[in-house]
């Protein structure tokens, strides 16, 4: 009794709480949830008592979401099923959004399907924070970082009962794609098991990052530059020619890579030798180009064509590893 007494408590002084950052200036600046709070207020013009279910997707429209981000749900099946399996029988579920926050693809344990649909915890639901206020789901992809919103850090007096973890995905070309949530309704859930939540959700958006990066650039070699492993899912595409092609968000940090880098052909060396990291990358390119010259029999023409490169850009590579004259 004494649990329900504080759970209606918390549900009457809730829009209170929510509603008194409106009188605190210097909340938001100070904290990511009053930010938050303030937004669905005076942004989007939402009430923390409005009771109704999130929104829902048509068929045709779920249909629709699901194919526009297809790639990366392929990608991210096997993480999801490891996902789930360390927390389904803990009472969670595991949600797969596309940006907008609708999920495209879930987890859940069938004991726990009707719960989860009553929460709208569910395919085809709208989590943005612009539809639901602060929540896990739309509130990690507002501002593209990983967080948990629990229980009453909701803008919705409905969800304080729900526990929400979410992090960011990025696509191949570093761009925001989607976000991976875990969610409970368990009243018992403690902070230490929030935050081994939190690790897992982490480890595994990187881990659907790195295996969509792999398959979207299946014909290129991966190259995980060194100390990359610190950075997450800090990985390469580099072509034939020594190009960097593509670079996860996390590379594009690490190494200060942009698009307009990558359409200006970007030397693979460029960009590892920061630190003198990349010699082991020189040295392979040096070592494939002599083989080349080599079969060729000096030929710098008939070595081009073996290597997939025009005259022109061998005799560059010849320059800048200092094999010009041999």
């Amino acid at each position: 009794m004494g649990q329900r007494s504080d759970a209606l408590t918390d549900a009457a002084t809730h829009p209170d709480r929510v509603r008194s950052v409106l009188d605190d200036a210097a909340g938001p600046a100070r904290s990511a949830l009053a930010a938050s709070w303030r937004r669905s207020i005076t942004l989007y013009g939402l009430d923390p008592e409005d009771g109704r279910p999130p929104e829902v997707l048509t068929a045709q429209e779920l249909a629709a979401a699901r194919q526009e981000i297809e790639p990366l749900m392929r990608a991210a099946q096997s993480t999801l099923d490891r996902l789930f399996q360390a927390v389904g029988d803990t009472g969670c579920c595991v949600l797969l959004t596309n940006r907008d926050g609708v999920p495209v693809d879930r987890r859940g344990a069938v004991a726990d399907d009707d719960q989860f649909r009553r929460w709208g915890l569910w395919s085809g639901a709208v989590w943005s924070e612009a539809t639901e206020g602060a929540n896990g789901i739309g509130t990690c992809l507002a501002e593209s970082r990983a967080l948990t919103i629990h229980r009453d850090q909701h803008f919705h007096t409905k969800n304080i009962g729900l526990s929400c973890t979410a992090a960011p995905i990025y696509d191949h070309q570093g761009r925001l794609a989607a976000a991976l949530d875990v969610s409970s309704a368990r009243a018992d859930l403690t902070e230490g098991f929030v935050g081994l939540i939190a690790a897992a959700v982490g480890d595994a958006a990187r881990a659907i990052e790195a295996a969509h990066f792999r398959e979207a650039f299946s014909q290129t070699r991966i190259v995980l530059p060194p100390g990359g492993e610190r950075h997450g899912a800090a990985l390469l595409a580099v072509d034939r020619h020594d190009l960097v092609v593509g670079a996860t968000r996390s590379a594009r940090q690490m190494l200060d890579i942009t698009d307009a880098r990558i359409a200006g052909q970007l030397p693979a060396s460029d960009v590892l030798s920061v630190g003198g990291s990349g010699e082991e990358l020189v040295e392979a390119e040096r070592g494939a180009v002599r083989r080349a010259l080599a079969r060729a029999d000096g030929n710098v023409s008939a070595a081009a064509r073996a290597l997939g490169v025009s005259r022109a850009t061998l005799h560059r590579k010849l320059n800048r590893l200092g094999l010009a004259g041999h």
